[in-house]
């Protein structure tokens, strides 16, 4: 038997006379590791448009959520309450040109202005793309620079309907000044992505049929703990083929355009974002990427979820007053929905055992829920809303904790601290740094 360890990996395919299209499923075995791999930590930050009802979101006081009910929209991590962590308080100060929604947008994850550009949103003075890295980004090249952190994408960006037009409204992630990174909101294009296989949308060619033969001769150069996670790992990625192979016709849909068309494209939101999730499982089990991100359609978002109920759009629905209680209540359903989204991404991660380490994926995964805004129809930027599930931070959870007036780029540098990048003394822009990175999270 070769030992794996001792060679690299793509010297060891070339003894064995495989090809690298195997590669993808070699690069979270334990034995090919250069040295023994250190606990990885993953972060996922999800987003959803236009504010929130805060009478239903945030809890009613700071403290422990061990022996209290979550408030109406967090109810669906009521299953992971002791890993559930709210900050409230924290908000996006960033000024500057734009929109209350463009701000919101182009600042949430890098802190900094907007450039001036052409592109008007209300009355306000028109902006351009946000004029720094976000803090993903940010993190991602730090992991990239060292051997034992690098991984094959260093970060996957995806969407779930969101237009497929480039302003300010539709991009939250940014690889530097002027730099947007647009997420992929096609499953067949993410899957293509991450397995390299798919043509079109037409024809789902099986990755694994491709390279059967060379696994089957890799395997049976691995020790036992390798072949179960490789065995995992290729039963996962048959599901994924037969899913997209099953709903290729229901879930294909034209560039987004949600004024024409609104209908079916809304119809087919909690499918796509179901297909989505389970991609993401896959890439964080396969170690493709330890930074992803999840973007819900766009800042102004206006899909109508129909299957909830709601036939207005959900933007229409957040310039309604507070005193609008039919309002209140379908913009409630609607927040619930996408906790509701992100509950079952944290459940396949606890599902889904840590390949070659102790725990699930969620023990050592963090997930980051925000938005744009804090409340839609005053266009605040107070109380943006941060909300984490899961571990490997080192963050205390199962607790609200509040930070009246905290800059959100005192929260960011804590994230990259968090994930190792503890040489990061300012992010965005210095004014809203402050002291430094927020305290008292562990």
């Amino acid at each position: 038997m070769i030992v794996p360890g001792m060679i690299p990996r793509r010297d060891l395919l070339r003894r064995l006379g495989i090809g690298s299209a195997v590669l993808p499923f070699l690069g979270n075995l334990p034995s090919l590791a250069a040295s023994a791999p250190a606990a990885r930590q993953r972060l996922v930050v999800v987003f959803s448009p236009d504010g929130v009802v805060k009478q239903n979101f945030w809890p009613s006081e700071p403290g422990s959520f061990a022996d209290r009910d979550l408030p109406p929209i967090l109810g669906p991590f009521a299953p992971f309450k002791d890993r559930l962590l709210t900050l409230k308080g924290i908000d996006n100060n960033v000024l500057g040109d734009g929109d209350g929604h463009m701000r919101g947008m182009g600042c949430l994850l890098t802190g900094i202005e907007l450039f001036p550009g052409n592109i008007q949103g209300g009355s306000d003075t028109p902006a351009g793309w946000a004029s720094g890295i976000s803090i993903d980004q940010e993190i991602r090249n730090h992991l990239q620079a060292f051997p034992a952190t690098e991984t094959r994408f260093g970060s996957l960006e995806f969407g779930v309907l969101v237009p497929h037009k480039a302003d300010t409204w539709t991009r939250m992630v940014y690889a530097g000044p002027n730099k947007p990174v647009a997420p992929i909101d096609d499953p067949y294009q993410m899957f293509a992505k991450l397995y390299g296989s798919m043509k079109d949308r037409e024809s789902v060619r099986s990755v694994l049929d491709e390279v059967r033969e060379d696994l089957a001769r890799i395997t049976a150069t691995l020790p036992a703990e390798d072949r179960r996670i490789l065995e995992e790992h290729a039963t996962l990625v048959r599901s994924l083929e037969r899913n997209l192979a099953d709903q290729r016709a229901a879930v294909a849909h034209p560039v987004p355009v949600l004024e024409q068309g609104v209908v079916e494209q809304n119809d087919q939101m909690p499918r796509i974002s179901r297909m989505q999730i389970e991609l993401l499982v896959s890439a964080l089990a396969a170690d493709f990427t330890r930074i992803a991100t999840l973007q819900y359609t766009n800042s102004v978002g206006q899909p109508h979820m129909k299957w909830l109920g709601v036939d207005e759009g959900q933007h229409e629905l957040s310039h309604e007053p507070n005193s609008n209680a039919a309002a209140q209540e379908k913009l409630t359903k609607i927040n619930t929905w996408y906790a509701e989204e992100i509950a079952h991404l944290a459940k396949r991660l606890a599902d889904t055992p840590e390949p070659g380490g102790d725990g699930s994926l969620l023990d050592h995964t963090t997930i980051l829920w925000t938005n744009e805004l804090g409340e839609g129809n005053s266009h605040s930027r107070d109380d943006i809303p941060w909300v984490l599930i899961g571990g490997g931070l080192g963050f205390a959870t199962g607790r609200a904790v509040e930070f009246p007036g905290v800059p959100h780029n005192r929260f960011l540098l804590a994230l990259a601290h968090a994930m190792g990048h503890t040489g990061l003394v300012r992010f965005g822009n210095p004014d809203h740094c402050g002291e430094g990175p927020l305290t008292g999270l562990a």
